[in-house]
């Protein structure tokens, strides 16, 4: 199954976190990482209230794999926890963040696990590096990706240029 992830820190070095956390992608024997896009910096999402946090760098990836959304889901998440990922707050500073945007055309909702991701429309961290990888594809309930990346504003996103990032994780997909 080919699946899209978004990749997002704020803390403990966020750029060598995303580029350890595409590393132990590479490593998990179910996991073929296929793509990577250029590293985002954007302002943090903070709930009303809530204390400044650092800008994220974020990254989308594609991927394939055999395992079903949930087992990858459970796969993300011990890679979050291996990094020291703390689960305490909505919206708080992190050092890694591993969400599934995509998994093939499928539709879910389970009380975990929500596909597309919940917010996808709505983030322009999201869209911008997922359309530099997926390009025009369809977005199940939502529709063309390639029209959603031109509605979607730039506002506080800037395209890195990535000196830890390694471009020999793109592969060319057929």
């Amino acid at each position: 199954m080919i699946c899209y992830i978004g990749l997002g820190s704020n803390l403990s070095e966020p750029l060598v976190q995303l580029q350890n956390a595409l590393d132990s992608i590479k490593k998990e024997p179910e996991l073929q990482l296929l793509k990577v896009s250029s590293f985002y910096q954007s302002k943090a999402l903070v709930l009303p209230d809530a204390p400044p946090q650092n800008d994220y760098i974020n990254a989308a990836a594609m991927l394939e794999t055999v395992l079903t959304a949930e087992q990858l889901l459970q796969r993300l998440h011990k890679i979050e926890a291996a990094q020291g990922r703390e689960r305490n707050e909505k919206w708080g500073a992190r050092t890694l963040d591993l969400d599934i945007l995509l998994y093939g055309e499928s539709k879910i909702q389970t009380e975990k696990l929500i596909i597309p991701h919940a917010q996808i429309q709505y983030r322009n961290f999201v869209i911008h590096p997922l359309f530099e990888i997926a390009g025009a594809i369809d977005v199940p309930g939502l529709g063309d990706l390639s029209s959603m990346a031109k509605a979607m504003p730039w506002d506080g996103l800037k395209k890195l240029n990535n000196p830890i990032y390694n471009n020999s994780y793109n592969h060319n997909y057929e």
